[in-house]
This record gives structure tokens, C-alpha cells and sequence, in this order.
């Protein structure tokens, strides 16, 4: 039995994230027995799912332990509608919130300096993420925002996911300043450790 931990990583973005590196970089020190995935994402929302579903169906389908996720920006909304979909437990990093609602912003041509690909979205696009909408299951959930978030206001996060455990703090930023110090209470929020046999 192996339990599953993943790091989905947000709009124009990769898995060399810093959240995403020092998530690693713990869970390898200190829960080697977890099996660590953080997808390199397609760039399109629909296709970006797509990937995510599979990965989580093919960790289900063959592995009888816990699978956790945690989401940061965009990737908080993803993770919302896969841990509605397969009843998992999710920690969310300033996640998006209802991201359809911002449309201009995404409509048109993007870079991603991460990967170096240019793509560009359309209202097709936009359509998929509203499709993906799911009111959350308080009790799964617990969301960390930062008030000083440059990219997003944490307050939309606060007020859609009214009743889930949650941590605001003061200051910060869109890339969650200090995330590694919450480490050791994200993986035990998961409840990923399997009990000895």
C-alpha cells in the first residue's frame, strides 16, 4: 500500500516552483514512503485536467493507500474539482477562485518563461474552467491565503470556501512567503501516513 502526494502547480508555471521543490524536498526527507508527483502541466485548461484526472485515476486504480493534493494558484482550483470528483482531501495556496470570472486576462497570447512555450487561450478555454466550478466539501479542505496576495484577493478565497479550516495571514504575496514552515502540518492535514501492518 502506497500513499500519493500531488503538487499541482498554477498558470504559467512548472514543477520547478519553489512550493513545489520544497514540498519535495521534504516529503523525501521525511516520508519516503509517500510517492511525490507534480505533473508538468499543459498550458490549456482543458488539457491541463485532462492530465490531472488521469494521473489521479491511474494512482487509484493501482494503489489501495491515501492520495492527498495540494494546489497553488490555478492549481487550488484544479484541485478543487478533482477532490469533488474522487472525495480526496486537498490543501489549497492561494487558490484561484471561480477563475472564468477573469477571462480578459486570459484570453490571448501568453509566454511561459518557465518552460519557454508561447500558447494562447481562448473563450473555449474559459468555458472549461467554468465548467469546473464545484462547491467544496468543507470538511477536505484547508486553504492558505496571504492578505498582501499581488495576483489575487485572498478575500474571494475566504468567502468561497466559508467553513473549511483556514489560515490567513498578514503580508505576503501571490507565491505564499514561508510556505516551508507549514510542511510538517500540510502532510499531516493529508493524513498520507499508513499505519505499520
Amino acid at each position: 500500500m502506497t500513499a500519493g502526494l500531488i503538487y499541482i502547480h498554477g498558470f504559467i508555471s512548472s514543477p520547478r516552483s519553489l512550493k513545489a521543490q520544497l514540498l519535495g524536498h521534504y516529503v523525501a526527507e521525511h516520508h519516503s514512503d509517500i510517492h511525490y508527483m507534480v505533473p508538468s502541466l499543459s498550458n490549456t485548461p482543458a488539457e491541463a485536467f485532462r492530465e490531472l484526472d488521469q494521473l489521479v485515476q491511474d494512482f487509484l486504480q493501482n494503489n489501495t493507500g491515501p492520495l492527498g493534493l495540494v494546489g497553488s494558484s490555478m492549481g487550488g482550483f484544479f484541485a478543487t474539482a478533482l477532490a469533488e470528483r474522487y472525495r480526496l482531501t486537498a490543501v489549497l495556496v492561494n487558490p484561484a477562485v471561480q477563475p472564468h470570472t477573469f477571462g480578459e486576462h486570459f484570453i490571448g497570447a501568453h509566454h511561459n518563461p518557465y518552460t519557454g512555450v508561447d500558447f494562447s487561450l481562448a473563450q473555449s478555454d474559459i468555458d472549461v474552467l467554468q465548467s469546473l466550478v464545484v462547491k467544496p466539501n468543507t470538511g477536505r479542505y484547508w486553504v492558505m491565503v496571504q492578505e498582501q496576495d499581488e495576483t489575487l484577493d485572498y478575500r474571494d478565497a475566504v468567502k468561497f470556501y466559508d467553513g473549511v479550516q483556514m489560515t490567513v495571514e498578514a503580508g505576503g504575496d501571490h507565491s505564499f512567503q514561508n510556505f516551508d514552515r507549514h510542511l510538517a502540518a500540510i502532510v499531516e492535514f493529508l493524513q498520507l501516513s499508513i499505519p505499520a501492518e
